[in-house]
């Protein structure tokens, strides 16, 4: 059973919220990748778009946009997520996991980009 920790970030507001979902909850979002935009009634928050923004698995290593699939490799990074360079120059091959998101994925961060007003 597939179970995922789905933070929601509301940028106008600056304040983030936490909902689990598991089983048939959790199914549309297998196979959707990092900038893909979901409909926020599959989590409980109707009148809501959501832009996935990104994620971890369940070992802790951070999903980048840049690798695609839902693999776990190794990658040279200079910045960005997974790596975060103390020198200028700086490199190094880091474990990341890919953009798209798996039963392995464990964190799904979205953000809000469209809310539907109440009148």
């Amino acid at each position: 059973m597939v179970k995922f920790k789905i933070v929601v970030s509301d940028p106008k507001s600056g304040k983030s919220k936490s909902i689990e979902v598991e089983g048939p909850k959790a199914a549309p979002f297998i196979g959707k990748k990092i900038g893909d935009t979901i409909d926020g009634v599959v989590i409980g928050m109707p009148g809501v778009k959501l832009l996935i923004t990104g994620g971890s698995d369940k070992d802790g290593f951070p999903m980048r946009p840049d690798v695609h699939g839902g693999v776990k490799t190794r990658v040279l990074l200079s910045g960005g997520p997974g790596f975060k360079p103390k020198d200028k120059g700086e490199r190094r091959r880091k474990t990341v996991r890919g953009n798209m998101i798996t039963e392995d994925t464990m964190q799904i961060n979205v953000k809000i980009i469209e809310k539907e007003e109440k009148t």
